[in-house]
């Protein structure tokens, strides 16, 4: 085991963007783009040489993706909890809602959000209504 460790740190310096989890946009972007480079050159082969290299980094955007972007089939609620740790907020920040009492209610899922408070959320985190529907 030794001497892979030995061999890895010889290469790291050009190789750790590429094995490194993302942790900023510019470092998701690069693995992007370092996927769609390996998808033009293995393609559907599994048994291509750099198909493990393929499916590592496509590993690495998939969790980069599921802590940074909201899933399309995401309950709203949840959605609004994520929007909400994301922009650093807490609940009277989310007065264009109503009261203190009704966004509490909200996000413990007792109450439905309304046509209006949808709009209102929507343009608060310049997201489409529908990620609240």
């Amino acid at each position: 085991m030794i001497l892979e460790i030995e061999k890895i740190k010889n290469v790291w310096s050009d190789i750790k963007d590429i094995l490194s989890v993302p942790h900023t946009e510019k470092q998701y972007n690069k693995l992007v783009k370092v996927l769609d480079e390996l998808i033009d050159e293995v393609g559907n082969n599994e048994k291509h040489s750099l198909a493990p290299l393929m499916e590592t980094v496509g590993n690495l955007i998939e969790e980069y993706e599921n802590d940074h972007y909201i899933k399309s089939n995401s309950n709203p609620i949840e959605v609004l909890k994520f929007l909400i740790q994301e922009n650093n907020l807490n609940q009277k920040d989310l007065n264009i809602l109503g009261s203190q009492g009704v966004v509490s209610e909200i996000l413990n899922g007792k109450r439905e959000l309304n046509i209006r408070q949808i709009k209102r959320l929507a343009e608060r985190f310049n997201v489409s209504p529908s990620v609240f529907i």
